[in-house]
């Protein structure tokens, strides 16, 4: 009975075989599995300066508040007038929590950035005394869950 290990749009690992890029592969041929670092793509030079933007517009808000909270401090202290100082320091406390629930969507964007990974990673096999390039991915997720089920299918293969 055939089992399947992985499966999406272009790419498919079973017991039997390995469909990726054109190739079928028999997993009673396949000798040896690695990966390898490839060269970095566009995308994934985009991904990482996206990624660097974002950090920095998520980090401008809070050190500018800090900023002018300090230099509120200062000129209270040396006018002497701590209660509007107080309550201007309250607002910038208080406002600020009524927007956290909405950085639940950048902070998303920039957790799934990181799960995909900065560089471009390649899966290859050995078959016929030959190296095949399987799959060239700049998505990590998916690299390492189609790299495990290969992984997968050649042991059981080999426990067979």
């Amino acid at each position: 009975m055939m089992a399947l290990y992985y499966r999406d749009d272009t790419v498919q690992v079973t017991s039997e075989a390995i469909r990726a890029g054109g190739h079928v592969i028999p997993i009673t041929e396949v000798t040896y599995v690695w990966h390898a670092k490839g060269r970095t793509t566009l995308a994934v030079r985009g991904r990482v300066i996206g990624r660097s933007v974002l950090v920095l517009l998520l980090s401008l808000p809070p050190l500018v508040g800090l900023i002018c909270v300090l230099s509120l401090a200062w000129s209270a202290q040396d006018r002497g007038e701590w209660l509007p100082a107080l309550i201007v320091l309250a607002a910038c406390v208080i406002v600020p929590l009524a927007f956290v629930p909405f950085l639940e969507i950048p902070l998303g964007w920039l957790d799934r950035s990181y799960e995909r990974g900065n560089r471009v990673l390649e899966l290859w096999v050995q078959y016929r005394r030959q190296e095949v390039l399987v799959l060239r991915t700049p998505d990590a997720l998916r690299f390492g869950q189609i790299y495990r089920a290969v992984q997968r299918a050649v042991e059981q293969q080999s426990d067979s």
